[in-house]
C-alpha cells in the first residue's frame, strides 16, 4: 500500500469539503424545523442524532479523502459481495418498517444496506471498466458482466421493495457505461429496448407502486390516497413564495399535512420556509458540487480515478433530479431521499464517504 505523503495536506480539497458540510447544515436545520415542538429547551431525538451522523460521516470524509483511492480496485470485488450478503440478511430477516423491509437493526442504529450497494455498484462497475474499451466502444459481449452484478442487487433492492434505489442503480450503471465509451448502436439498440420494455414492466409493479404513477399523471384522482403526497409537497411549495414563510414557521410540516417531512419531501418542508430565494440556493449548493465532481473526472491523473470521481456524482445528480421531481410533482414519487439534506444515518454516512473518495481522486493527481 502506497505510504501517505504530506504534501496531500496542502492540496486538500476544501470546495468539496465545504460544499458538503454545507449540505449538510441545511438538513440539520430542515430537520429541526420538520420536527419542531415549540420547546426550546430540548432538541427532538432525531436531530440529535442527524448531527451525530454528521459528525460520524465527516470523520469518515477525512479519513476516505486521506486513503489512496487506487487501493480501492483490490477492495471491489469483496466489498460487492459484502453489500449483496446484507441485502440478502435484510431479505431474510430485515427490520420492516411501512411495508417495506429495508434496515438491519444494529441496536444502535438501523443499517440500509441499500446505501451501502450504491458505493459498491460504483465501485465494482468502475473496477470492471477501467480499462479502455475496445477501438469503437463497448459492445454488447462486453456488457454481459456489468449486466450481471447489476441484477443481482437491483433484484434483491426491488425485493424489498425500493424501486427508487433500484432505480438509481440502473442509471448510475448506464451513465459509468455512457461515459467510459459506449458504442453508440448499442446505445442506440438499449435505449429502444428500454422503451419497449417499459410497458412490460407495468405487470410486474405492486399495486401501490401502479397507483402512484397513475396519481403521477392526475394526483386529483386520489386525493386523500396515492396522490395526497404529491399535492401536499406542492401546496408546501407554493406556500413558501419568494422569500418563505421564516424558519420554523412552516405549516405543512408542522401540523402533518405534509408526509414523510425529514426524508423524502424535505425539499418541501424546506422550500415553505425558506421560499424561491433558499431553494435556488440550494439548488446552487448541489449544482456547485456536481460541477466540481466533473471538474475532478475531467483532471483525474487516471481512469479509475474518473470513472470514480463520475460514478459519485452521478449518485448526487440522480437522487437530487428525481427527489426534486417527486416534490414537485414532475415524477413519480418512487422513494428517493435528498442526498446529505434528508434524515438518515446509512445515507449520509454513504455520501460523505463517496464525497471524500472524490477528494482523495483530486489530492493525487498531484502526485502522478
Amino acid at each position: 500500500m502506497p505510504t501517505f505523503d504530506r504534501r496531500l495536506l496542502y492540496h486538500f480539497d476544501w470546495t468539496v469539503f465545504s460544499l458538503a458540510l454545507a449540505l449538510c447544515g441545511v438538513g440539520v436545520l430542515s430537520v429541526v424545523s420538520a420536527t419542531w415542538g415549540g420547546s426550546r429547551h430540548a432538541l427532538d431525538p432525531l436531530v440529535v442524532r442527524q448531527l451525530v451522523w454528521v459528525g460520524a460521516g465527516a470523520a469518515l470524509m477525512i479519513g476516505a479523502a486521506l486513503l489512496d483511492y487506487r487501493v480501492l480496485a483490490s477492495y471491489a470485488y469483496p466489498f460487492y459481495g459484502l453489500a449483496v450478503a446484507m441485502l440478502i440478511v435484510v431479505a431474510v430477516a430485515g427490520h420492516s418498517t411501512g411495508g417495506s423491509r429495508r434496515w438491519i437493526n444494529l441496536g444502535v442504529f438501523n443499517l440500509e444496506p441499500s446505501e451501502i450497494a450504491k458505493l459498491a455498484v460504483v465501485l465494482v462497475m468502475v473496477r470492471y471498466l477501467r480499462e479502455d474499451p475496445p477501438k469503437g466502444g463497448w459492445g454488447p459481449r462486453h456488457l454481459v458482466i456489468p449486466a450481471l452484478l447489476l441484477a443481482v442487487p437491483v433484484a434483491l433492492v426491488l425485493k424489498q421493495p425500493d424501486l427508487g434505489t433500484g432505480l438509481i442503480l440502473m442509471l448510475i450503471t448506464t451513465t459509468l457505461i455512457f461515459v467510459s465509451g459506449l458504442n453508440w448502436r448499442v446505445m442506440a439498440v438499449l435505449g429502444l429496448a428500454a422503451m419497449l420494455a417499459a410497458p412490460a414492466a407495468w405487470r410486474f409493479m405492486k399495486p401501490y407502486q401502479r397507483e402512484r404513477l397513475v396519481s403521477f399523471i392526475n394526483p386529483q384522482s386520489d386525493p386523500l390516497g396515492s396522490g395526497y403526497h404529491i399535492i401536499q409537497s406542492e401546496i408546501a411549495i407554493g406556500s413558501g413564495g419568494k422569500w418563505g414563510k421564516g424558519f420554523l414557521k412552516g405549516t405543512q410540516a408542522r401540523l402533518n399535512f405534509l408526509p414523510e417531512q425529514t426524508t423524502d419531501f424535505i425539499f418541501a418542508a424546506y422550500a415553505e420556509e425558506f421560499g424561491y430565494i433558499g431553494t435556488m440556493t440550494l439548488l446552487g449548493l448541489y449544482a456547485a458540487l456536481i460541477a466540481r465532481g466533473i471538474w475532478i473526472a475531467r483532471h483525474s491523473r487516471d481512469r479509475f480515478g474518473a470513472l470514480l470521481a463520475v460514478g459519485f456524482t452521478g449518485v448526487i445528480f440522480w437522487q437530487v433530479a428525481i427527489n426534486i421531481g417527486m416534490a414537485t410533482g414532475m415524477l413519480p414519487v418512487v422513494g428517493i431521499t435528498l442526498p446529505l439534506v434528508s434524515y438518515g444515518g446509512s445515507s449520509l454516512i454513504a455520501m460523505m464517504i463517496a464525497m471524500g473518495v472524490m477528494i482523495s481522486v483530486n489530492m493525487r493527481r498531484y502526485l502522478f
